[in-house]
Order: C-alpha cells, then sequence, then structure tokens
C-alpha cells in the first residue's frame, strides 16, 4: 500500500501527515516553538498521541506547549507527553542509531496499542549533534528512522539552533529528510515505498561530497542485486555524483535503477558507458 508522504521545502509546520519527517533551522527560539505548537497540535487533531523533546526543565517544555487547545487535558491523560533530554542524555553522549529506532518504535506501539492512531515527536536535537561522532551516528540515525516511518504511523520535526549547529553540519542532517525549512543542501535522500529511496533535488560539484557521505551514512541495501532509487524529483545530477553512484553499488556487488522523468541522466548514463546502471522513465 503507497503511503503518501510530503517532500520539499517546508514553511511553518502544519499540513504533516502520519508518515511525515521534517528537519527544521531555527535562529528564532520563540518561532521554533510556535512551529512546534502547530506540529504537535495537528497531531493531536489526527488522534496521534504527542511528544515535545528539548533540554531544559519539565516545567519550562510544558511552558513551551501553552496556546494548544486543550493541551492541559492532554498531558494529564498522557495525550500529550514532554520529556528533557537532560536526563535522559549526558552531556556528549552519541545516539546508538540502532538503540534510538527501538526506543521510537516501541513508543509508537504503545500508542497505538493505547487506542491512539499515531505517534508524533517534535525534538530540539541540537545538544545530540555537537561533535563529529554525534553528528555521524545521528545522521546515521535520522535514515534508518525515516525508514521505519514510511511504514508505520510515526511522525517527526527535528530541530538544530543556527547558533550552534553551522551550515556544514546542518546540511548532512537535513539531506537525510523528505522536508526541510532550508533550500541546503539542495538534494534529500530518504526512504520511500517499496523498500526503495528517494533521490530528489540536484546534486552539483559543490554537493558532490555531501551527497558521498549520505550514500555512506543511509547503509543501502540492495535487493535482488539492484539499488533502486524514487528519483522521480531529481532535477539534476551532474557526472561525478553519478560515477559516485555507480561505484557505491559496485561496491555492493548491485546495480543502480533510476527512476527518473528528467532526460539528462539517461544521456549522463550513456556517455559514461555506465553498465551497472538503468534508467527508467517515471510513470
Amino acid at each position: 500500500m503507497t503511503r503518501k508522504r510530503r517532500s520539499g521545502f517546508a514553511g511553518h509546520g502544519r499540513g504533516f501527515g502520519p508518515h511525515d519527517h521534517v528537519c527544521w533551522r531555527y535562529r528564532d527560539k520563540h518561532d521554533f516553538r510556535h512551529r512546534v505548537r502547530e506540529f504537535l497540535s495537528e497531531g493531536l487533531t489526527l488522534g496521534h498521541r504527542v511528544c515535545y523533546i528539548g533540554t531544559g526543565t519539565h516545567g519550562s517544555l510544558v511552558e513551551d506547549l501553552d496556546g494548544i487547545d486543550g493541551i492541559d487535558e492532554a498531558l494529564k491523560s498522557e495525550t500529550a507527553q514532554v520529556a528533557s533530554l537532560d536526563s535522559t542524555y549526558p552531556v556528549g553522549a552519541v545516539v546508538e542509531p540502532a538503540a534510538q529506532v527501538r526506543t521510537y518504535v516501541a513508543a509508537t506501539e504503545a500508542a497505538l496499542a493505547a487506542g491512539f492512531t499515531g505517534f508524533r515527536v517534535a525534538a530540539d536535537c541540537t545538544s545530540l549533534v555537537r561533535t563529529p561522532a554525534q553528528l555521524d551516528a545521528f545522521a546515521r540515525y535520522e535514515h534508518r528512522i525515516d525508514r521505519y516511518m514510511v511504514e508505520r504511523p510515526f511522525s517527526a520535526m527535528c530541530a538544530y539552533a543556527a547558533d550552534e549547529v553551522d551550515d556544514h553540519a546542518f546540511a548532512q542532517l537535513a539531506c537525510m529528510h523528505p522536508n526541510a525549512n532550508t533550500s541546503s543542501p539542495g538534494f534529500r535522500l530518504h526512504a520511500a515505498d517499496d523498500l526503495r529511496t528517494a533521490f530528489a533535488g540536484e546534486v552539483d560539484q559543490l554537493s558532490e561530497d555531501q551527497f558521498a557521505l549520505a550514500l555512506h551514512r543511509a547503509e543501502l541495501r540492495p535487493r535482488d542485486g539492484r539499488l533502486v532509487f524514487d528519483a522521480t524529483g531529481l532535477t539534476f545530477l551532474d557526472h561525478r555524483a553519478l560515477l559516485r553512484l555507480s561505484r557505491h553499488a559496485a561496491d555492493r556487488d548491485a546495480s543502480v535503477v533510476l527512476r527518473t522523468s528528467w532526460p539528462g541522466v539517461a544521456v549522463l548514463v550513456d556517455l559514461l558507458d555506465l553498465t551497472n546502471v538503468r534508467v527508467e522513465s517515471a510513470a
């Protein structure tokens, strides 16, 4: 069954469904809290259990949700929850991707068992990506949890403070999401239905290394000897990125299938004589 997911630029916290995943960069904390309230309020309307995660005391996190209709009753009934990272992760803690996914799998399944239609989280993840080791682990986690979201009704807003997470680091995180509130880094590599990977936007010389890093972190697994990409949202791919994609598949004894409506990629495949890359016209 195909599950509809949003993909692209996000200007606010509304309009997201049960399987959506958005990366949010903020400079103004007041505006960020407004977006959190939009995102979680809509989750409540959808019948989800919702959770707000960030640093600070339990009381300060509750205050951030003030203004959501019915929030007091929702908190009392645990329809809405808050959780402080201060009590969960010590400073500098490196998230273990598989364990973090299991945590949200358990929370989602518990919400469904309790009669909710899904589970939605808005989390300020800034404190979890401050060091290179943290950033690498969390970017890997972002892709893993995105794959779970395709199959189950778990949606999330992952937020990062611009004054602590620089442009380069944020781009590494944003590209692993279907949605972001910035245009950087220009491409998106995220989960799609039927164990495929969605590849959208454009990869040029400036983003080539970022693309290679995203491929590495996504840890894509061939299926029947193929890496299949839903590239219906692809608008540009230069020859260096295409060569990297070909080598990435070859290193895994796999071929590449790109399903796209952009004609340029087929021309490049022919010019470069990439025998392990097949282009299929998108329906």
